[in-house]
């Protein structure tokens, strides 16, 4: 299992400075979903299974969801269409397509090479799954969900146009005023 955490660690590190150095947020957002599975994998290939469950369908599902509207919701308009057309060409697919072949190497290794290791099949139902979640931990599940509401609206706020006829704030009045005076 060195193997697959070694090369599941790699993949990570790769995707994340893809994350970091592209400018286009759809890119990153990619490479962004392959970094949270090969963390997964990661995780996958130490034992922990619940925690690599966890992060594929809380941080690869849902918080990806989140950011892949808040990208959508920031859409530019008509200018959109021609890049979006450019998307669809192989330079832009080939590297996050390769890294998760990579991944699926590394998983169907791990898969074929797992033996007994004391997993006793013990059905984990979500009541319990919530009364960890929300016992001890609520304060940083709030936290964390405040957090993310937080940023979805800034995001908005940040990323709307304004239209004319659109009521802007009285800084921004302010300045329309001064420049026509």
């Amino acid at each position: 299992m060195e193997f697959a955490f070694y090369i599941a660690a790699l993949v990570a590190v790769v995707a994340t400075i893809r994350v970091i150095s592209h400018t286009n947020p759809v890119h990153a957002l990619l490479y962004l979903i392959v970094s949270l599975l090969a963390i997964s994998a990661v995780f996958f290939s130490l034992g922990a299974y619940f925690a690599g469950a966890l992060e594929i369908i809380v941080y690869a599902g849902a918080i990806m969801v989140l950011f892949v509207f808040v990208v959508m919701m920031l859409n530019l308009g008509d200018s959109v269409q021609d890049q979006e057309r450019a998307w669809l060409k192989p330079s832009v697919w080939i590297g996050p397509g390769l890294l998760s072949l990579v991944l699926l190497v590394v998983l169907i290794y791990a898969i074929s090479s797992v033996n007994d290791q004391g997993i006793d099949g013990n059905v984990v139902d979500a009541k319990a799954v919530g009364i960890a979640l929300f016992g001890p931990y609520v304060l940083a599940v709030e936290l964390a969900s405040m957090l993310l509401l937080a940023g979805l609206v800034v995001a908005f706020h940040v990323g709307r146009e304004h239209k004319p006829g659109d009521i802007l704030s009285s800084d921004t009045a302010k300045r329309k005023a001064e420049e026509k005076a």
